[in-house]
């Protein structure tokens, strides 16, 4: 395979996360709804009658609306239109191609390079565990390379939702890379590594490794041939799998990339571990599968598009 791995993997989740990119802004703003720190403009703070006039003491009460009730995936997405645009859901996308570009050609390259290494050479079988083994180290190291691109699309995408003071107003991923770096250091590209590290492998493991499970056995046991068909039944159920098992890991992962740090102010999270309890604490366990139906609708056709023009992008290629 070589570098021809890396360069198909690329092109085929290029396609794939252009096309289902608003599925994937519409889920990252679902996963930020309902955090505590955000700047609430209904909030506001009244002096009450029996405070002392003369003594220059005073109390102050804080009255905290209720919470804005949650809204489903398409609600989230008539609103943005509505109040952003139809341009607005591909905000941050040129961060999404950069994404695909370093991250998932890596992933898929490197998972075919150790397929090839660690299968039978008699059968060319590989064992599902190995399989699993070979998606969690090609997800950690594309995660590493592609940590960058992810901070900046998931801002660019959470953008909209900011008062018009507080927005960032990237022009593009290279603006986005280059005011992090200055403003907020070069490490600041990495915020949340190893969240999207972690992320990556369960996505790749479960991913990968399940949709070649999965076709393979259904070739195997006679129940499909080897065609179009099977490829959309193993991506489809891949991508399902994935969806479930990475939703609370992501949803962490969004929140951390995506928290403004003023100078001189505490962060809003100190890490990975103080962000899961603070959002469990304030919004219950429910809230780790926030943006899960926007996740689901985003990750299985993600899948289904990513393999299926794989296929097709190893015939065109098979010649060189």
């Amino acid at each position: 395979m070589g570098v021809k791995g890396f360069v198909e993997g690329g092109i085929a989740a290029i396609v794939a996360g252009s096309t289902t990119h608003p599925l994937d802004l519409i889920k990252v703003r679902m996963q930020l709804q309902g955090e505590a720190h955000l700047p609430n403009p209904s909030l506001h703070t009244l002096r009450p009658a029996f405070a002392y006039p003369n003594s220059g003491f005073s109390a102050t009460i804080h009255h905290h609306p209720p919470p804005p009730p949650r809204v489903g995936p398409i609600t989230v997405g008539l609103n943005i239109v509505w109040s952003e645009g139809m341009s607005a859901l591909f905000s941050g996308v040129s961060a999404t191609v950069l994404r695909q570009t370093l991250y998932s050609a890596t992933r898929m390259g490197l998972y075919d390079l150790l397929k090839q290494k660690w299968s039978d050479p008699n059968t060319q079988n590989l064992p599902l565990r190995r399989k699993i083994t070979a998606g969690l180290i090609a997800g950690a190291v594309g995660a590493a390379v592609g940590n960058p691109a992810d901070v900046a699309m998931v801002r660019m995408q959470a953008d909209g939702r900011l008062p018009v003071s507080q927005r960032r107003n990237y022009k593009s991923v290279a603006d986005a890379l280059t005011r992090m770096a200055k403003s907020e250091g070069v490490a600041s590209l990495w915020r949340g590594s190893s969240l999207t590290v972690n992320r990556a492998m369960i996505v790749t493991a479960s991913q990968l490794a399940t949709n070649d499970q999965i076709k393979e056995t259904l070739i195997k046991e006679g129940v499909m041939s080897d065609g179009l068909g099977t490829h959309v039944t193993a991506s489809f159920a891949a991508g399902f799998v994935a969806a479930v098992a990475s939703n609370p890991v992501d949803v962490i992962k969004t929140r951390v990339m995506n928290m403004k740090v003023d100078a001189g102010a505490a962060a809003p999270y100190s890490g990975a571990l103080d962000c899961a309890v603070k959002t469990v604490r304030t919004e219950g366990l429910r809230a780790l599968y926030k943006g899960f139906i926007p996740t689901v609708s985003r990750q299985v056709p993600f899948t289904v598009v990513l393999f299926v023009t794989l296929e097709q992008v190893r015939k065109i290629l098979k010649d060189y």
